[in-house]
């Protein structure tokens, strides 16, 4: 009898149907980053033990606008976009975790299903959203990558919008922005199917970038606005003291990550 084959479901006889292709993943996009400083207690809040707050800038946070182009290894997605490009914006803050300082997506939003697919095994929280940032050109209205040029950004969902931002370049930067610069500490979480018993899956992993490269920064500042919404808390993490904002393009490739501790994220 023939086995099925896929690396996530639908698994079938062939695996064509598979919702996402084994890794190695690869990535293309424009980012753009805004950081700042919230109550440390509201970052505090977000990390389950044994994760702590980061030793130094425990309030810092960064959100951050993505368009991605993705594919795996055989790059025939690119080919097909419908299957490669998406879009997303995540809010990210640091972590500490037996003495070294981690990053760690709190709040993410995707626009296409095999980017939550994708996030489950890398133990990103994805949700649905709205996301649009406007992209460069070098000609027409679209802005120029320099002194001056401005960008907006937007993210909603369930209707509601949760966030949006208006960054102006300044100059060529030496780093995209610190609080997204480590290795995440995320957990992949999996409930029972039996109720009242613990989690099925229930790991820490480290997890990062297999290779990385990225085109000159750029550092400017940013106007952004966090709003309510019935079932949504990004707007917990409110804007206390603006830090900086950031344009770069970058390609990135996951690979997988490594288990730190399993049963630890408590709760039910």
């Amino acid at each position: 009898m023939t086995g099925l084959r896929g690396y996530f479901p639908p698994r079938t006889a062939t695996g064509a149907a598979s919702l996402i292709p084994s890794p190695p993943w690869h990535y293309s996009g424009d980012l753009l980053t805004v950081e700042y400083r919230t109550d440390p207690a509201r970052v505090r809040e977000l990390l389950p033990e044994p994760l702590e707050p980061a030793a130094e800038d425990p309030g810092a946070v960064a959100l951050i606008w993505a368009d991605w182009q993705s594919c795996a290894a055989g790059g025939r997605e690119l080919l097909d976009p419908v299957l490669s490009q998406y879009k997303e914006a995540f809010a990210v803050v640091r972590c500490a975790y037996r003495g070294r300082t981690y990053s760690r997506c709190v709040y993410i939003w995707v626009d296409k299903d095999f980017a939550i697919a994708r996030g489950l095994q890398q133990g990103y929280p994805k949700k649905f959203g709205s996301i649009h940032q406007t992209r460069p050109h070098p000609y027409g209205p679209a802005p120029r990558i320099g002194p001056g040029a401005r960008f907006g950004a937007t993210l909603a969902a369930a209707d509601r919008r949760l966030a949006q931002a208006v960054v102006t370049l300044r100059e060529p930067s030496g780093t995209g922005g610190f609080v997204n610069g480590h290795p995440m500490a995320h957990h992949r979480r999996l409930p029972s199917i039996e109720n009242g018993k613990g989690p099925a899956l229930d790991e820490l992993i480290e997890s990062g970038a297999a290779s990385f490269e990225g085109g000159q920064p750029w550092v400017g500042d940013a106007e952004l606005e966090l709003f309510d919404a019935p079932t949504e808390e990004l707007a917990r993490l409110e804007v206390r003291e603006p830090i900086a904002a950031y344009y770069r393009q970058v390609g990135v490739v996951w690979d997988g990550g490594r288990l730190l501790e399993s049963g630890t994220s408590g709760g039910q």
